[in-house]
């Protein structure tokens, strides 16, 4: 098949969870036969070959602004896809369904994996949220398939608009990495830090992290990956700790991040809203005990194989903190059954192969065999 990802920023991925999965998806889709094509974003992609890892890489422009930048670049993407003949047309994020129906004009079949619930982030004001409600709806009736990532999310689609999804989660690795090449940069030792990661925005709780560690009694470190383009009053606030144990990374991407990931003590998850999170698989995948932020999403993934807080409870998450931090025994318990998690249901050989059963339903073929 001849397929095209769109909707993201693009690969090689240097941003965040939907790169990293079409990254991800989009090799092994290579590797299986298919010829794929990623769209990204002049402003975010630098990458100069027009192939990566087999993939056809295509760069179009777009507008940096906090609520045209996807819907724009998108547009052009769709556009451009009229003359190429594409089979399947994968796109990412809700925002995107009023596009899905141009490329089905011209016989193109369309899937949209719709995310999370992207109107409950603090983020957007009054229309924006309104925009993204009216997004799902369009994502049920202008895409060939709506694809959901938690079955929280799929049962969400089926309660308001009575819309079967298929439920396909996000992957992740399950190998450690040795090298500790940017821990020694932040002058972080190996099992000396607690790990966060995520875009630094209000409903991703980065300010309940910070506030709890301050009260935990240790020498561990707590590393805080992440950053967000339109953020910087939030983060400027947070930076403002007087912590001397905090660090503040900046966004890490590719090996650094997975050095970070491989080398923690613990990982704390505390996003609030959207669907499975690719940081979370990846926590666990490496090896981390996961303390995380009591939502349906997080027990979906987890189940028993790690702790939760309670959410938006700065207490109860000190009291976990300072709990696991006494206490490596369990720690180690739960990195054994984090691993053992990813490896039963979240590897990328299993994501892809599922993705490509859908692909292969919707041009007419059949199954893998």
């Amino acid at each position: 098949m001849k397929i095209a990802i769109m909707g993201i920023r693009g690969i090689p991925a240097n941003y965040g969870g939907f790169e990293t999965f079409a990254e991800e998806l989009s090799t092994r889709l290579v590797q299986k036969g298919h010829e794929v094509t990623v769209y990204g974003r002049t402003n975010i992609i630098n990458y100069k070959d027009s192939h990566y890892k087999g993939v056809e890489i295509l760069l179009l422009p777009t507008i940096s602004h906090k609520y045209f930048d996807t819907v724009a670049h998108t547009f052009l993407c769709v556009l451009d896809s009229f003359k190429r003949n594409f089979d399947v047309i994968l796109i990412c994020n809700s925002a995107n369904a009023v596009f899905s129906l141009v490329p089905r004009l011209s016989g193109k079949k369309v899937a949209i994996n719709v995310d999370g619930l992207e109107w409950q982030r603090d983020k957007w004001n009054a229309a924006g949220k309104l925009f993204y409600r009216v997004s799902e709806f369009l994502s049920t009736i202008f895409s060939d398939q709506v694809v959901t990532d938690s079955i929280f999310i799929r049962e969400y689609y089926w309660k308001r608009f009575r819309k079967f999804s298929t439920f396909i989660p996000y992957g992740a690795p399950t190998e450690k990495v040795p090298t500790t090449e940017v821990l020694d940069q932040f002058k972080v030792k190996p099992g000396h830090y607690i790990l966060y990661v995520s875009r630094m925005e209000p409903e991703n709780n980065a300010h309940l992290v910070v506030k709890a560690f301050e009260h935990v009694k240790t020498d561990l470190k707590l590393v805080m990956v992440g950053d967000a383009p339109y953020s910087t009053d939030y983060i400027k606030k947070l930076k403002s700790t007087n912590d001397p144990r905090i660090i503040f990374t900046g966004y890490v991407f590719g090996k650094g991040y997975r050095e970070f990931q491989s080398h923690a003590y613990m990982y704390v998850q505390a996003t609030e809203v959207g669907g499975t999170h690719p940081a979370l698989l990846e926590g666990m995948g490496f090896g981390n005990c996961v303390l995380a932020n009591d939502v349906p999403e997080h027990r979906e993934v987890i189940r028993e194989a790690g702790p939760y807080f309670k959410t938006s409870d700065w207490n109860d998450l000190r009291d976990k903190m300072q709990y696991l931090v006494d206490h490596p025994d369990v720690v180690k318990q739960y990195q054994e059954k984090a691993v053992a998690r990813i490896k039963e249901a979240y590897t990328w050989d299993r994501i892809s192969d599922r993705y490509e059963d859908l692909f292969l339903k919707m041009n007419g073929g059949t199954k893998r065999k």
